[in-house]
């Protein structure tokens, strides 16, 4: 099991957004639906390429930049001539761009709503994708939430700022499908990312059981003890990404405690 770390991109700066309270207008602008922002843990005027370095310094691998909506494209390319090949870019991904990207230096590119399109897979996207670069750059992003009401049910694919749910659900049979067109899932817990409320224990096994290539899951991480609870889950077979929890975004678990542990785990 290995710690993924993560730069999250918005308006151009490093942020850790709740991110329950994002939500996609019609200029394609991040926003709350409640105070006209989405709310946030952690905002930096610290570069984004500077936590590239880190990253990198650090030999930290499969890490994730994500671009939350528009005004962003600089900071991110920042962040991968920082780290070139160490880092995964999402957000915005199409098959049009795609190798713009790569040749920015990103190690493998992130897709969700160019897929996971008008509610579904648009599986002609799906097949451009993996033609244009390959499956072995290609990591599906399954964020997922549970219907409203429905405490028990599964967990579906979420897009546009993980407000818009696809008819896509999170199971056994989704995941060995899609595992044949990339070569990793990221997986945010949607309702807990951003709240330092616990993981969601129940995707973290449902992945850690059924996913056929690896995989990274994030979502409301609140202490060391969420790194090993993860590890037992996911029969360790799933990464985590800690974000607003970490000092560096303000938060109370020390970065230097998590690399260490990573450390440790892959000598």
């Amino acid at each position: 099991m290995k710690f993924r770390p993560c730069i999250d991109l918005h308006s151009g700066v490093v942020k850790q957004i709740v991110g329950s309270t994002l939500t996609d207008d019609k200029q394609n602008a991040l926003r709350a639906t409640s105070v006209g922002s989405p709310a946030e843990n952690f905002s930096t005027d610290k570069p984004a390429a500077e936590f590239a370095e880190m990253y990198r310094r650090d030999g930290l691998t499969g890490g994730h930049v994500i671009m939350l909506g528009p005004g962003n494209e600089e900071a991110a390319k920042s962040a991968l001539a920082a780290y070139p090949n160490g880092l995964q870019i999402g957000g915005g991904i199409t098959a049009d761009n795609a190798l713009e990207w790569i040749s920015h230096g990103a190690s493998h590119l992130i897709v969700t709503s160019f897929v996971f399109h008008n509610g579904q897979i648009d599986f002609d996207r799906l097949h451009s994708l993996v033609d244009r670069i390959g499956k072995d750059k290609l990591v599906l992003d399954l964020s997922c939430r549970r219907k409203p009401g429905d405490a028990d049910g599964e967990y579906f694919v979420v897009t546009d700022r993980w407000q818009t749910y696809t008819d896509v659900a999170v199971n056994p049979s989704t995941l060995q499908m899609l595992g044949s067109y990339c070569c990793e899932f990221l997986v945010h817990g949607v309702e807990n990312e951003g709240k330092r409320c616990g993981i969601l224990e129940d995707l973290v096994v449902l992945l850690g059981k059924y996913s056929p290539v690896p995989v990274t899951y994030a979502g409301g991480v609140r202490g060391m003890e969420d790194l090993e609870r993860v590890k037992e889950l996911g029969g360790g077979k799933v990464d985590l990404t800690i974000g607003s929890a970490l000092d560096c975004f303000g938060g109370d678990i020390s970065y230097d405690d998590v690399v260490a542990w990573h450390k440790r785990e892959n000598p």
